[in-house]
């Protein structure tokens, strides 16, 4: 009992060491995952500024997959605001190669998508193992892999894009845990539910659309 205590107390203090950009970073990374679950294009600002300053602290912190992850965020987050921007100038009946609605996709597309997934995780994580550049090389990898393949997806408005978050965010809660960022490990257990609502708020936004065609 008493090892139990001591390993809450350790985890409570460790959690209030953490810097104030950690904490910022948390809010405007929920922030994000709420907006995007609404369908606001405001989601996308929120999200580029709490990757920047995870591609700083991942960075120092020894996760150069993750550092790297939240970069690619950045540039995901402009294209994700000027997407969902110009989708809002037109109409689901107007063609236009930058609008973007509510959408799935076939079995033969996940199956595919988790394919080349898993093959580019594995090389990824096999060189990092070999050169010693992460602490979890395989877990970071595949978090990295997946998250920037999904960030596509979430940005074309994909639906099961929802589904992916939760294996990712939970491997994530993981990997963040081993490697100290325990705020962090907050945010992505708010991700992990988040992404259940985020699925069933995209769910019933794409009946309506079904429905008033």
């Amino acid at each position: 009992m008493a090892a139990d205590s001591n390993w809450l107390l350790n985890a409570f203090n460790a959690l209030l060491a953490q810097s104030g950009w950690e904490w910022l970073a948390v809010f405007l990374g929920i922030a994000y995952v709420i907006l995007a679950a609404k369908n606001s294009k405001w989601a996308w600002p929120s999200a580029f500024v709490s990757t920047l300053t995870y591609t700083v602290l991942f960075w120092e912190g020894q996760l150069p997959m993750q550092a790297l992850l939240n970069a690619y965020y950045l540039i995901m987050a402009l294209y994700g605001f000027w997407l969902w921007s110009q989708s809002e100038k037109t109409t689901t009946t107007e063609q236009s190669a930058t609008h973007v609605s509510i959408h799935q996709r076939s079995w033969k597309f996940h199956i595919g998508f988790i394919a080349l997934g898993t093959t580019l995780s594995a090389l990824i994580g096999w060189y990092l193992a070999s050169s010693e550049a992460s602490q979890l090389p395989y877990l970071d990898a595949t978090v990295t892999v997946f998250s920037v393949m999904n960030t596509v997806l979430m940005a074309r408005k994909v639906l099961e894009n929802w589904l992916y978050w939760i294996v990712i965010d939970a491997a994530a809660i993981y990997l963040y845990w081993e490697s100290g960022f325990y705020v962090t490990i907050i945010m992505f257990s708010l991700y992990l539910l988040l992404a259940f609502y985020g699925y069933r708020q995209w769910k019933q936004l794409i009946t309506q659309q079904q429905t008033s065609q």
